[in-house]
């Protein structure tokens, strides 16, 4: 894309990692890059596998930490939320982004995903959102140089698409160098990579039990234009996203049954 392509006007930045997240530090840097204004509204801690989720039945805090930057007590729905609502109401954000995520949203992961999570309450308030994330193999070494470089691009390819309404675009960038990783690739979500979730029980130092609930990922079986494969091979995928689930193979059956 030409470095020329009009910056945005308003963008809102927030993500499922925390604040204080390197992923954010990184989508920062992206944004100063193609906005005129950045406003920062994200969760004070780790609120990652929250989805959609907003906080319906308790108060929202919030902490201003610096120009147009605030911290919430809450879910990363409510950070847009508040930010679309309240904090931004005067001059609305023009462009959702969420992320970046440390480690990809692949798949059924994006069901449970803050980063999507956020990025669909955008689409939800009527906001082009795009949710975005990093993949890694080694957690100690995440790639944050690959998703910044290749990051203002692509984003700017794809807001220079046009839609017949907003959307909601989830892109996820391979864990290799910048310079070697493949064209932005259309994908579908795909099975991905979890397999399950367990429960992993544990005793505290008083002898009392408390639980921990982890993914089962694995290998699995994926199409040759899921995301998960499309990442795999060093390219970077971006799937887009609605609301409606309905499985429209089921939907068939029961109508034909219940006649």
């Amino acid at each position: 894309m030409s470095a020329k392509a009009p910056l945005v006007p308003r963008v809102l930045l927030t993500n499922d990692d925390g604040i204080d997240a390197p992923g954010l530090a990184a989508l920062e840097a992206v944004a100063a890059e193609i906005a005129e204004e950045v406003w920062v509204v994200a969760p004070e801690h780790d609120q990652s596998g929250t989805s959609h989720s907003i906080s319906l039945h308790s108060p929202l805090r919030v902490s201003q930490q610096g120009e147009r930057r605030f911290g919430v007590a809450g879910t990363p729905g409510d950070c847009v939320v508040m930010a679309v609502r309240h904090l931004m109401l005067d001059a609305p954000p023009t462009l959702v982004l969420s992320g970046i995520n440390r480690g990809g949203n692949l798949g059924v992961e994006t069901m449970f995903s803050g980063t999507v999570g956020a990025a669909m309450t955008g689409l939800l308030l009527g906001l082009p959102s795009i949710a975005m994330s990093q993949t890694y193999r080694d957690p100690n070494r995440v790639r944050w140089d690959t998703s910044r470089a290749l990051a203002p691009d692509v984003i700017r390819t794809l807001l220079a698409i046009s839609h017949d309404a907003p959307t909601c675009l989830n892109v996820n960038f391979p864990d290799i160098d910048a310079a070697d990783a493949g064209p932005l690739t259309p994908t579908r979500q795909g099975v991905g990579l979890i397999k399950s979730v367990n429960v992993l029980r544990e005793v505290d130092p008083r002898g009392l039990p408390y639980h921990w609930l982890q993914f089962e990922r694995e290998k699995r079986e994926n199409a040759p234009d899921s995301e998960t494969t499309v990442v795999a091979s060093g390219r970077i995928s971006v799937t887009p996203l609605h609301f409606d689930r309905t499985a429209e193979g089921t939907f068939d059956t029961l109508a034909a049954a219940l006649k």
